[in-house]
């Protein structure tokens, strides 16, 4: 396990609830290939945050890599309200590419 990841996992014994630090162990998790994990710490920051669609893109990219095509179809529909929400139009154009990409998939 990485340094990175222990210290984010101290910081987050301190405060469990702390979105920057729940989305960081979630990204560090995926860049490692821990899919598992990374949903859980991702999760739980889309859960404390308003997220503007990033989030949402690695969540359902963690689905993708592990086979969970509708899990990643409804995290990108998240996401496309979300980055809408934010006017990211250019964020709802890519997710809505990738939802017609995995529903060839299915």
């Amino acid at each position: 396990m990485s340094d990175r990841i222990e210290s984010l996992k101290k910081a987050l014994e301190k405060d469990p609830n702390n979105p920057l630090g729940n989305f960081g162990l979630g990204m560090e998790y995926f860049k490692q290939g821990d899919y598992e994990n990374a949903i859980i710490y991702l999760t739980k920051y889309l859960s404390l945050h308003d997220d503007e669609g990033a989030g949402y893109r690695t969540l359902a990219q963690c689905y993708v890599n592990l086979g969970e095509i509708e899990k990643a179809i409804e995290t990108y529909e998240r996401g496309m309200q979300q980055a809408a929400k934010y006017n990211h139009p250019s964020m709802v154009e890519e997710f809505r590419q990738e939802i017609e990409n995995l529903k060839s998939m299915l």
